[in-house]
């Protein structure tokens, strides 16, 4: 939800002399700044993006896979048109929604022609904030990558990235799609789930148009100079990254009154008119899906019961669903904001290694304090980077940085999972729910419990934490968990992903 502005004459005062010799450091720099701006949902990355953009003669570069697309102005949460009269803004409702094969490739190579085009603008002060949104989007702009399904600058591969190849690829099946992966490329099936079909079907694709596994490009894409164990080096070499957070539970309180701001806007005619003019048509055509396009958006899915009822339906029974409808998609948002902040202290605060640029957090707990606590921090730091010297506010890191988490696979017959990922595998042993298994277990079964270990958790005391996936597991009988590795090019959700 974007925050009550709170611009009073004497804050202007206070940012006229940092906000003009920035602008004179922007004019002179020979290297230009980039700005990007990250954090949760609902947490205010617009409302700083468009104040900075005001200050600083910047444009804003949107970040988020949804908001590419025409419709929906609503649910995706765009800028409104007279935020944008603001300040111009970039990469919004121009792809038709129909299209379901727009890339994060698409995305990356418009986005870096305009960030390019705003460089060569910088005589007259123009500053690129990006302003994210979905995570693989704004990896494919912080960072270069060798392996493409476009031509990459400095030496990319090409390897022409059918989207129909991939999409006929994940009509497999995710168990049949890993076998296969397992024959080519053991390696990067022992990283990837087997319900995960959007990158097992990417991994294969690379395999059968370079010829070469998968998993050996993305390790020569970590050898290059500048490179880590999570990808390529970095394509800019001094952004400036601000991390909006909030106490999770005050930003839950803010995202539930969101959606129910959404709702008085009209959201739910807008899904209903979206739903009958494209959604209905893949119905009948028996293509429908919420895994492709802009049928990905928060919204679809929860409301899905809703939209397709059958006329006869009561009023009551249809009130119900829509109440049911509201509650999920007040679930799926908080858990989308849970999702966004963990990447960023996965990505960032705890990449290992010289290849990841600062991270300056800004609370926004108390909006009531919106130009004290977040604008005002943010110029200063902005104009203290711009002169070449030290912010008085430090980067944020946390503790473990230095810990690789290695992407085997582990299975916990127990619970019935299939884990990615040492550290994702440390907490599952540590969850409520493998502990309430345990526990039910050894009533039954005097015996250690397999999957629960009885001294340090290695693989030689522990039963079911294998590399590789079992062949007993079946469709349906286990759930991805764990965090994915980097992007690949499908125009997929909001998580990072193996490969770009």
């Amino acid at each position: 939800m974007r925050s009550r502005r709170t611009n009073g004459s004497a804050g202007r005062r206070k940012m006229a002399a940092p906000v003009r010799g920035l602008q004179c450091a922007l004019t002179k720099s020979v290297v230009p700044p980039l700005v990007v701006i990250l954090g949760a949902t609902g947490t205010g990355k617009s409302k700083l993006a468009i104040e900075i953009g005001k200050r600083l003669q910047g444009e804003i570069i949107s970040a988020d896979s949804m908001q590419v697309y025409r419709g929906l102005d609503i649910i995706t949460n765009k800028v409104t048109a007279e935020e944008r009269a603001q300040c111009r803004h970039h990469m919004i409702s121009f792809v038709d929604p129909l299209v379901s094969s727009y890339t994060v490739v698409d995305f990356r190579d418009k986005a870096l022609s305009l960030i390019s085009f705003t460089e060569e603008l910088h005589s007259r002060c123009k500053l690129p904030i990006i302003v994210g949104g979905t995570n693989y989007y704004i990896e494919s702009l912080l960072w270069r990558v060798l392996l493409d399904t476009g031509q990459e600058d400095g030496g990319g591969v090409k390897t022409g990235g059918s989207p129909d190849r991939k999409v006929e690829l994940e009509k497999m099946g995710g168990a049949k799609l890993h076998r296969k992966l397992m024959e080519v490329d053991p390696d990067m099936a022992a990283m990837l789930h087997p319900h995960d079909t959007r990158k097992i079907a990417r991994s294969l694709q690379v395999h059968e148009e370079t010829g070469v596994p998968h998993s050996r490009w993305l390790e020569e894409q970590r050898s290059q100079e500048g490179g880590d164990g999570l990808g390529g080096p970095l394509r800019y070499p001094d952004p400036c990254i601000f991390w909006l957070h909030a106490d999770m539970n005050t930003l839950d309180e803010r995202l539930d009154h969101r959606v129910d701001e959404m709702l008085s806007l009209g959201l739910l005619d807008e899904l209903r008119e979206f739903h009958w003019r494209f959604n209905q048509r893949r119905i009948q055509e028996n293509s429908q899906d919420y895994q492709h396009g802009i049928f990905q958006s928060i919204g679809f899915k929860e409301f899905h019961e809703y939209l397709t009822c059958p006329k006869p339906t009561s009023q009551e029974d249809q009130n119900a669903l829509r109440d049911k409808g509201v509650e999920n998609l007040k679930i799926a948002t908080r858990r989308y904001a849970r999702k966004q902040n963990k990447w960023v202290r996965n990505r960032f605060l705890k990449r290992p290694g010289d290849n990841v640029p600062p991270v300056y957090g800004l609370d926004v707990t108390d909006i009531s304090q919106w130009e004290e606590t977040v604008l005002s921090p943010a110029l200063k730091i902005l104009d203290s980077l711009s002169k070449g010297e030290r912010p008085i506010v430090e980067p944020m890191r946390v503790e473990g940085v230095g810990q690789r988490n290695k992407r085997s696979s582990h299975t916990c017959e127990l619970c019935d999972k299939v884990i990615i990922g040492d550290l994702e595998w440390t907490a599952h042993l540590k969850s409520k729910k493998h502990n309430y298994h345990v526990k039910k277990k050894r009533k039954l079964d005097p015996e250690p419990v397999s999957g629960q270990p009885q001294g340090p958790a290695t693989s030689s005391t522990l039963e079911g934490l294998v590399t590789g996936i079992p062949s007993t597991l079946l469709p349906g009988s286990a759930e991805p968990c764990g965090e994915p590795a980097s992007p690949d090019s499908s125009p997929i959700r909001t998580e990072a992903h193996v490969g770009l």
